[in-house]
């Protein structure tokens, strides 16, 4: 099962490996083994408790024959009803943004940031504007392991921006905001999609550590491949968020109608009916790797340098056809794919190797690699 020509245009068995690890992303059932940053911990009772409850109405379902049948025939139309609102939605990339958490002062931060010279001036006032922001900085700033750090009166809390950013460090901040902006656009507060929110941000942060790795590797700037590899799963997050949202504003309603009727069988069919995961995986497949540069050009972002790279790893069907930087995005959530898909025991060796020649993997860049530490973000 040989390559005929590496680099050129995709063959099909690439294809299928890399919506396989879409497919085991949103459609399966593993939990994340490890996390990066607890992403909604407090969904995990919730969404635990809502798994043993469909559970349990579906063992009872399957006892009664006549409740089976208006199981079958409420959750249909349910799936259905929001399905057609999601096809909807994604009709319209000024609706998706509408509900994406997006804004342009989150991208003129990453604009921003690409300057040699940062004007922190104009970024500190960007930062301000974003709550979690500077939440999520100051925290950082304040936690036990970043304390060491800080040159004097470590013990004292930070809490003005201005020093939690002389702190951090203008090299880290240039990986740590677009860090903090991505973990942000994701479908957090979903319970039906906790598990695929935490394996789609692991995902997505060791694509950027390899890509971070591979910029090191070869004298590039890391923080423009890491900022991009990062909004590469942008689309998928935006799909899934809008697709989280329309299905539990749906499922809400039928509920609270059917509790209102005292209808017990379509009460239990509700409560039984889950998230249509294989067909918002299809929707990611089908819009994901467009919304990541659209949205961009929505907010007049047309002419930036990322959006060019991500209307390129969209537009493109050969990776031979890629700019430097895209082609190292390319290789990055290659490589990720490959790491994850070893993890979940559903990529043979045979497969690993025809990714590797395709993205033109050198030697070197595989070893260098094989020995980064992906359960940690690289600062300074």
């Amino acid at each position: 099962m040989a390559i005929s020509v590496a680099g050129g245009v995709r063959p099909g068995k690439i294809i299928e490996i890399e919506h396989r690890l879409y497919q085991q992303l949103i459609v399966g059932k593993q939990k994340s083994k490890s996390m990066f940053d607890e992403l909604d911990a407090e969904l995990e009772n919730d969404a635990n408790k809502l798994a043993i409850e469909r559970e349990a109405v579906l063992e009872r379902l399957a006892k009664q024959i006549q409740a089976k049948q208006v199981f079958e025939e409420v959750s249909a139309q349910l799936i259905n009803t929001v399905n057609n609102a999601v096809d909807h939605r994604l009709s319209s990339p000024e609706q998706v943004l509408k509900y994406s958490g997006i804004n342009e002062s989150q991208l003129l931060m990453l604009e921003l940031l690409q300057s040699k010279n940062v004007d922190i001036n104009r970024l500190k006032p960007l930062i301000a504007e974003q709550a979690w922001l500077v939440r999520d900085l100051t925290n950082m700033v304040n936690s036990a392991s970043f304390r060491h750090r800080r040159p004097q009166r470590s013990d004292v809390k930070v809490t003005d921006i201005k020093l939690v950013l002389n702190f951090i460090g203008i090299e880290n901040i240039k990986l740590l905001i677009p860090y903090f902006c991505t973990r942000n656009w994701l479908p957090s507060g979903h319970a039906n999609l906790l598990w695929t929110t935490r394996k789609l941000w692991r995902y997505s942060v060791v694509s950027a550590i390899a890509a971070q790795t591979l910029a090191k590797l070869h004298q590039k700037d890391g923080s423009f491949v890491f900022t991009c590899t990062l909004l590469s799963q942008l689309g998928p997050s935006v799909v899934l968020k809008n697709s989280a949202k329309l299905f539990e504003e749906t499922w809400g309603i039928w509920l609270r109608e059917a509790s209102g009727s005292r209808d017990k069988e379509v009460y239990d069919a509700v409560v039984a009916t889950e998230f249509p995961a294989e067909k918002v995986y299809n929707l990611v497949l089908e819009h994901g790797n467009k919304l990541n540069w659209q949205l961009l050009h929505h907010l007049d972002f047309e002419d930036s340098a990322m959006t060019k790279v991500l209307a390129e790893l969209d537009n493109n069907l050969s990776y031979k056809e890629l700019s430097e930087d895209a082609a190292m995005v390319a290789r990055a959530n290659c490589y990720a794919k490959v790491v994850l898909l070893e993890e979940l025991r559903q990529i043979d060796p045979q497969e690993k190797r025809i990714m590797f020649d395709y993205y033109e993997f050198s030697e070197q860049e595989v070893i260098r690699l094989k020995g980064q530490n992906y359960k940690k973000l690289n600062i300074i």
